[in-house]
């Protein structure tokens, strides 16, 4: 079943994977309600996507503050009505080994790549379509990590493992949760350049919901 009709939630919004998604998005005719943390994206992504006639809003928040995110995202989803999908993006990339690592540096990186999630989908979901989805950019750091940016692996592989009980969760209300697992390097162009993983995310949400796979991978044709 593909995505029914409504508005969409970005939260994490850069100039990459969410930006081409949102821009998925508008194409359909959905309004947006956008969340980031660089005024100047926001500004711009938002500026393009009025002009192709879709109704946007936006708020500069941290993801990590969870007071904050809870009101952004309560306001933007007010403004442009019930979300047929939710998408959270973000993850903290930090340059530290294992034995460099600090706990507390740690868990500031999970609080942006994991429990921003809970945040986000917390607060969207008494603005949540009948039958809305969730999705969640994963990557094969989970399975794979780099030791030398060591709490991205554990973000992604926390984040997928918290997808897998949200959707077991939203499941009881007719709702889905996916994670889509990019197994590559992200570039500007070919099979992982944003735009074709951004593709692959919009695609995910559009599973029958008999056949629902709370996990997705996008090997890009591999």
């Amino acid at each position: 079943m593909s995505l029914t009709g409504g508005a969409a939630l970005v939260a994490g919004v850069g100039p990459g994977i969410s930006g081409h998604l949102a821009r998925l998005l508008a194409a359909e005719g959905r309004d947006l309600a956008l969340l980031g943390a660089d005024p100047e994206v926001l500004g711009s992504l938002a500026e393009e996507l009025r002009a192709a006639g879709v109704r946007v809003a936006t708020a500069e928040v941290d993801l990590t503050d969870d007071a904050a995110t809870r009101a952004a995202v309560d306001r933007t989803a007010a403004e442009v009505g019930p979300l047929a999908l939710v998408h959270v993006n973000p993850s903290a990339w930090r340059g530290a080994d294992p034995l460099q690592l600090t706990p507390a540096d740690l868990l500031a990186d999970v609080a942006l790549g994991v429990g921003a999630l809970l945040s986000v989908v917390q607060a969207a979901h008494p603005h949540l379509a009948a039958d809305a989805r969730v999705s969640v950019t994963g990557s094969m750091a989970a399975d794979e990590p780099s030791y030398d940016a060591a709490s991205l692996g554990v973000q992604k592989a926390g984040v997928r493992n918290l997808v897998r009980s949200l959707d077991a969760r939203l499941a009881q209300e007719g709702r889905h949760a996916v994670s889509v697992t990019v197994r590559g390097a992200l570039a500007d162009d070919g099979p992982f350049s944003h735009a074709a993983v951004a593709r692959a995310v919009r695609a995910a949400v559009d599973q029958p919901a008999e056949q629902w796979r709370d996990e997705l991978t996008h090997d890009g044709g591999r």
